[in-house]
């Protein structure tokens, strides 16, 4: 049984009540759809950007950019199926979220299994590991260093189906879910699962969480950038033990202190963004009245996953007329959301940022 050990300091009490007073803000905030657009955007690019760069990944955030607009890059083909394999974890965590399903272990492996889609084997990809695990670090001129040493594969199954079991309990205690998020992402960094992107499933599954659990922010958040500005500390930070029975023992405060902060200050920075955009000015001091109708939103936050939207995409997902559809996309070029490509049968639209 799971049952991981941490006390809520006072730091942490105060931080998570800030982050409770942020949330306020953020979700009351109005803002054009076209500027949460651009900041949700902005935060996807930054996510995929910061978690793949922390493993190694060496594109810069243009081209990751580029990579999201589905531009080509010029750049090592596996460090573009990197970025591209975290923006599909994160559009399969969207719909997860919207379709309400339940966190299992499938749910964790299909997310390693997009994570590391093409740069794994795929007996591995999306598969627990079947051997030992080992982390090192890596100096040049120096010997490698074993920084920790993961459980035998053969308790892999068994820790990771106590893990979850422990998140579905969690939301009956009344958890905090930045709490439980945090504890999750530790005991995925120490049971080590995955033969590789470890990292990546544990920071992914951190963001399925806190969206499952009402803390999306409206998805304008980028906790990854928090690790990857300062990777000493992270790495310092979440090194809680040799190996797993040391990370087991040990009492998980000073991490979850580490991840509340870094969350404080990436959501205390989305407030500032949010708080002057809402309060921004447009057409000489009037205030813009401009906002969506719930299926237009409905229509951009599929844009915003797929890249592009047809007149069938949206019969499909409204599950209205064609004639309905028509007139709702219409009404989004109007209003200079989005923008169509091609002519006749042929035709779609694209974002107008």
């Amino acid at each position: 049984m799971f049952d991981p050990k941490y006390k809520l300091s006072n730091k942490i009490v105060s931080m998570l009540t800030a982050i409770a007073e942020a949330k306020v803000v953020i979700e009351r905030a109005k803002l054009l759809p076209k500027q949460e657009l651009r900041l949700r955007r902005q935060a996807l690019i930054r996510m995929s950007h910061s978690s793949t760069g922390i493993e190694g990944n060496m594109l810069n955030l243009r081209q990751v950019e580029a990579i999201v607009e589905r531009k080509k890059v010029d750049a090592p083909i596996r460090d573009i199926y990197e970025v591209e394999n975290y923006l599909k974890a994160l559009r399969y965590i969207s719909k997860f979220v919207k379709e309400k399903k339940e966190i299992t272990e499938r749910t964790i492996l299909t997310i390693h299994h997009l994570v590391t889609d093409k740069t794994l084997p795929s007996e591995q990809s999306g598969h627990y590991r079947k051997r030992v695990v080992y982390v090192v670090r890596r100096r040049i001129g120096m010997p490698q260093e074993v920084l920790y040493t993961g459980p035998d594969a053969s308790q892999v199954p068994k820790l990771m189906k106590d893990l979850v079991t422990w998140i579905k309990k969690s939301e009956q205690e009344e958890i905090h879910p930045i709490v439980v998020a945090g504890v999750a992402h530790a005991e995925i960094a120490a049971i080590h699962p995955f033969a590789d992107g470890n990292g990546r499933t544990a920071r992914a599954l951190v963001t399925l969480i806190l969206y499952a659990r009402g803390y999306d922010f409206r998805q304008l958040f980028a906790l990854e950038d928090y690790y990857n500005e300062e990777r000493p500390k992270y790495y310092a930070a979440i090194h809680l033990g040799d190996n797993y029975e040391e990370r087991k023992a040990s009492d998980l405060t000073r991490w979850i202190e580490y991840f509340v902060r870094g969350f404080k200050d990436e959501i205390d920075e989305v407030k500032t963004k949010v708080i002057s955009l809402s309060k921004r000015k447009i057409d000489d001091g009037i205030v813009s009245q401009i906002y969506l109708e719930k299926n237009q939103t409905v229509i951009l936050d599929f844009l915003d996953q797929m890249g592009k939207i047809t007149v069938r995409d949206v019969v499909d997902i409204l599950q209205c007329p064609r004639r309905t559809a028509q007139l709702q996309l219409q009404r989004l070029k109007e209003l200079k959301m989005i923008k169509q490509i091609g002519k006749g049968p042929s035709s779609a639209y694209v974002a107008a940022l």
